[in-house]
């Protein structure tokens, strides 16, 4: 009897379900999306129901067209850093704050000033950000007592969605190693993380391993999706460390980069580790793998204000030939030459994480002349997000024990042979790209049959990712990178006093 199984990733943009059968081959892709609401600057929020429908919506989608199928698990991944706070009767109180919600920002820095915030990092792998669930829970604590006195737990959406499914208030260690609260050590809360947070443990979820299964699902809502209720539900991981796994970046030397909305550099190690300047975080990918890396804010978003603010006129041609908006912009960005004429973009338009951790930070376009063009600026844009994604690789390769052995890439971007190349030129190296872009779907099946003991060891992603895009670097472009890389990386230390200054001058704006 052939078995499948159900991959979920609850992303930021959307949620996908893939049905996979155990060779890794792609049955059925499913997606919903859902809008991230940004009202202000510093504020980024979803609707907790909302993303819980959209998670049955495309598991009833796929359960209606293989009700026949045997299935052997649902396996999770879910994007990191949210925080819904929950009253007793799991209603929330608060809307699903995601990572890019900088409203905790004025109690980040306390913590990293006068609340021995580098040491906690050290012990819990999360930076110090507005993005950690660590900063979002101190700022609701000291801001919101209002909410704080009524809420009876503080979650993130994957545990919303498990207690409408199990009734139980679980975090596997990959998600909970991402909150800047649980000790790497101990797979347990950080006793001083939550003494700066103002919490009792009993206001977080019950920790569990990445493998942990769940079965007698709510039956109302099994029915509902047409799926057996004791089917397993495995906890799994977080995107990210799921992502290595579905590249097949598993092995010493192997990194993985993401880009998606946002963007990631990721390498799988034995033991956790963290970075004596605070660059790089780790997080958990089971109890002897973990991975270290950087979170990047600005990656496919950056394309999407260019598509927005820069090309209207292009794009609308699209639309008309039903062709595919970003491609037409990888178009004219591959009309200009590597290095866009001297022109540098730094992509900083939602503050930035890795490799700087500073919110403040602000995007500009650098060496502007009259000669230079929109299709100039279209091109730097794309290079600019690859160097920042190369600042935050240089600080990774320093924290790692091996060289680099190869280069896995996937995300959206991915889709664009453009792309693709313009990275094999800035980093130097061969790039391969695998043709399946469900990464984390695939990542967390790979970690489902792990977990349910059909397979030995992560080994067998090699055997699932079918064939994969070859990149090698193109000495010309490569040669005009390595000048302009010195400039990148120089102007965004320099700036740091006006990136504050004007990251201010903006804030006073938006309280006028």
């Amino acid at each position: 009897m052939t078995n499948f199984m159900l991959g979920i990733d609850i992303g930021t943009t959307s949620t996908k379900a893939v049905l996979f059968s155990e060779k890794g081959e792609v049955i059925q892709k499913e997606s919903q999306g859902y809008p991230l609401h940004t009202p202000d600057i510093s504020t980024a929020e979803q609707d907790p129901d909302e993303i819980f429908q959209a998670v049955v919506t495309v598991m009833t989608a796929i359960m209606a067209d293989h009700k026949d199928k045997n299935i052997s698990f649902v396996s999770f991944s879910s994007a990191m850093h949210s925080l819904i706070a929950v009253d007793k009767d799991g209603h929330p109180l608060t809307s699903c704050i995601t990572w890019a919600d900088n409203r905790s920002e004025a109690w980040t820095q306390k913590i990293k000033d006068e609340w021995n915030g580098h040491e906690i990092y050290r012990r819990t792998g999360t930076p110090i950000h507005p993005m950690s669930p660590l900063s979002k829970v101190t700022w609701m604590v000291q801001e919101h007592p209002e909410i704080d006195s009524i809420t009876s737990k503080y979650i993130g959406i994957k545990e919303y969605i498990f207690h409408k499914f199990f009734n139980d208030y679980v975090l596997d260690h990959s998600l909970a190693s991402a909150t800047g609260m649980m000790n790497l050590e101990k797979l347990d809360w950080d006793e001083e993380a939550l003494q700066v947070a103002g919490i009792s443990p009993d206001k977080l979820s019950r920790l569990v391993p990445t493998t942990e299964a769940f079965t007698s699902c709510n039956r109302s809502l099994a029915a509902k999706i047409g799926i057996d209720p004791e089917t397993p539900f495995i906890i799994g991981a977080s995107d990210g460390v799921l992502s290595n796994l579905g590249v097949n970046a598993i092995g010493k030397g192997e990194v993985a980069i993401t880009i998606g909305t946002s963007g990631a550099i990721r390498t799988i190690i034995d033991q956790p580790k963290t970075d004596e300047k605070g660059r790089i975080f780790c997080y958990a990918l089971t109890e002897d793998q973990w991975v270290i890396g950087g979170p990047v804010n600005n990656g496919g978003m950056i394309l999407r204000w260019i598509r927005d603010e820069f090309a209207a006129a292009e794009i609308e041609t699209a639309k008309r030939l039903g062709i595919d908006p970003y491609e037409v912009l990888t178009k004219i960005a591959d009309g200009v030459r590597p290095g866009a004429e001297g022109l540098i973009f730094h992509p900083y338009l939602a503050g930035e994480r890795a490799p700087l951790w500073n919110p403040d930070v602000r995007g500009s376009f650098f060496g502007l002349t009259m000669s230079h063009k929109k299709e100039h600026m279209i091109r730097a844009a794309l290079e600019g997000i690859i160097y920042n994604l190369y600042t935050v690789y240089l600080a990774l390769v320093e924290c790692m024990d091996t060289p680099v052995t190869r280069i896995q890439a996937t995300g959206g971007f991915a889709r664009s042979d453009v792309w693709r190349q313009m990275m094999a030129d800035i980093f130097e190296s061969e790039v391969a790209v695998p043709e399946s872009y469900e990464s984390s779907c695939l990542g967390a099946c790979i970690l489902g049959l792990y977990a349910t003991g059909k397979v030995e060891s992560f080994e067998v992603a090699s055997e699932m990712i079918g064939s994969t895009h070859q990149h090698t670097p193109v000495e010309e472009a490569s040669h005009e990178y390595r000048q302009l890389l010195p400039i990148f990386i120089d102007l965004s230390r320099r700036l740091s006093s006006d990136y504050t200054r004007i990251a201010e001058y903006q804030r006073r704006l938006i309280h006028k």
